[in-house]
């Protein structure tokens, strides 16, 4: 009993960490896949590097961005949901 009371505050201190900063960061990675999964092409969208373009072609790992300057291949992992989300709204 005395080492149980021992390890509760490390056990609980685990269980804080799980809910305030894992959790959370998991469930933050599955939204950014599932948005990944979801673009298409004619989509708006800016990267994490701040390019904005339009999605002219799509491939398993990779898309075709149009930008002002010209086409871009980028890995679909570049793109910023909340930014491309963020522009969205704004039409």
């Amino acid at each position: 009993m005395e080492n149980l009371q021992q390890f509760l505050p490390i056990i609980l201190m685990f269980v804080v960490i799980y809910f305030l900063m894992i959790r959370p960061q998991q469930k933050k990675m599955k939204q950014e896949k599932a948005y990944e999964a979801s673009i298409k092409v004619g989509d708006r969208i800016v990267t994490k590097s701040g390019i904005h373009g339009r999605i002219n072609e799509l491939h398993d790992t990779t898309v075709i961005i149009e930008t002002m300057a010209g086409k871009l291949q980028m890995e679909r992992s570049a793109i910023s949901m909340e930014m491309s989300q963020k522009l969205n709204e704004k039409k």
